[in-house]
């Protein structure tokens, strides 16, 4: 029996590689629903077609006659007249990814980019539909009112590493657990110092080495921020200790993460760098999906490198640790910051290595005491969260001169 999903962000890169498995495995998915931003609407629209969607959610209102357009035209080029189709029900506006995570389906995969994907997370599991989870901020900025929601096992990773840490979880009990052991590529600047990353330009830091994503993750990617990131969201999805969880620098990609057991042993998930096989098994969890992606070939020599991560040059990762220890409102601060100075930095308003630095300074002003804007613990709402995703955008565009 095949699942019924809908995917939030289908125009991204999560979501067009999710449509890629759907279209190849179709007693296994039916896409019943997509939402996009609505700045490609002809695609939006071919998609819909392509798999005969129930509805369609468009972010940007004043899209929506320009998206009708691109159904009539992508139909008529098809072959079909006007009638001869069913026109997908069009949500429209900044809650419509949030009105579609509730459609009636088994899976909800949300591929939003950036904290806008928390609504729409919250949605989705208040419907109790199982959340293939690519928007990693989501559970950073509103932890403990994703997992107040969550029922066990009703989130599954789509990251790679984490994908990798539940796959290699299946090997032992969680108290047999000692560490988790996420790996990171490097990035374009591995082996750079701290000096040498000051002229970074963008065209430089949006060129990675190993994976095609979106210019956020991308520059994430390099700053290392993003693997700070997926240190708190690894503790938040799997309820592991801060200090058991490790970064290490391994940069084929191929090893995407690590989960070492009490008695020595190491269980470790490797596959070439694609995101189609951490996406398939999001969506058909716990069974995986035949031919989602080439597996290693083992007939040819090769060589896997592993390198403690340089904390000077790259900063990010205890930051992060910092504001996941903090807990409350910290990590959504730290997520928004970043967003902002990731948008300053591709504008060229602050250099590559300012990035973080403005993070840091906006999250120390945050957590000082008297401040009266860090809410700590696991009593944050949603308004707390987002009035410090707000907050933390505002003060580091301030910091950048924005």
């Amino acid at each position: 029996m095949s699942r019924r999903v809908v995917i939030l962000g289908s125009t991204g890169s999560i979501g067009t590689q999710a449509l890629d498995i759907a279209a190849r495995n179709p007693e296994a998915f039916d896409i019943v629903g997509l939402s996009a931003g609505g700045t490609d609407v002809g695609l939006l629209a071919r998609q819909a077609l392509d798999f005969r969607v129930e509805a369609i959610a468009v972010a940007r209102a004043s899209a929506v006659s320009d998206l009708q357009l691109a159904l009539y035209a992508e139909a008529q080029q098809r072959g079909f007249s006007t009638g001869q189709f069913e026109l997908p029900k069009i949500l429209a506006g900044p809650d419509s990814a949030s009105e579609l995570a509730g459609w009636p389906c088994d899976v909800v995969l949300n591929g939003i980019a950036g904290a806008a994907g928390l609504v729409p997370t919250l949605e989705a599991l208040r419907a109790d539909r199982m959340l293939a989870l690519a928007n990693k901020e989501s559970l950073i900025i509103g932890g403990p009112l994703v997992k107040a929601l969550a029922r066990p096992d009703q989130i599954v990773a789509v990251d790679s590493e984490h994908s990798a840490l539940a796959q290699s979880l299946r090997s032992g009990t969680a108290r047999e657990v000692r560490r988790l052991v996420l790996t990171a590529s490097g990035g374009p600047f591995r082996g750079k110092t701290r000096a040498q990353l000051a002229d970074v330009t963008p065209a430089q830091a949006l060129k990675h080495p190993t994976w095609a994503m979106g210019p956020l993750v991308t520059i994430n990617s390099a700053t290392l921020m993003n693997k700070g990131l997926e240190v708190i969201e690894a503790h938040l999805l799997f309820d592991i200790d801060f200090d058991a969880i490790d970064v290490v620098v391994h940069p084929q990609s191929v090893v995407h993460s690590m989960v070492e057991y009490v008695d020595g042993s190491t269980i470790a998930q490797a596959s070439p760098p694609d995101m189609r096989l951490p996406i398939a098994l999001g969506m058909s969890w716990p069974d995986r999906v035949p031919g989602a992606a080439h597996p290693c070939d083992w007939t040819s020599a090769t060589a896997w490198e592993f390198f403690p991560l340089d904390e000077e040059a790259f900063p990010a990762v205890g930051l992060a640790r910092r504001a996941g220890s903090a807990g409350g409102t910290a990590p959504a601060v730290f997520n928004g910051a970043d967003e902002a100075c990731v948008e300053a930095f591709l504008a060229g308003r602050i250099p590559f290595t300012s990035i973080v630095d403005t993070v840091d300074r906006v999250l120390q002003e945050h957590l000082a005491v008297g401040s009266g804007e860090w809410v700590p613990g696991n009593s944050v709402t949603l308004d707390d969260v987002l009035h410090a995703d707000a907050w933390a955008r505002a003060r580091a565009a301030e910091i950048s001169g924005s």
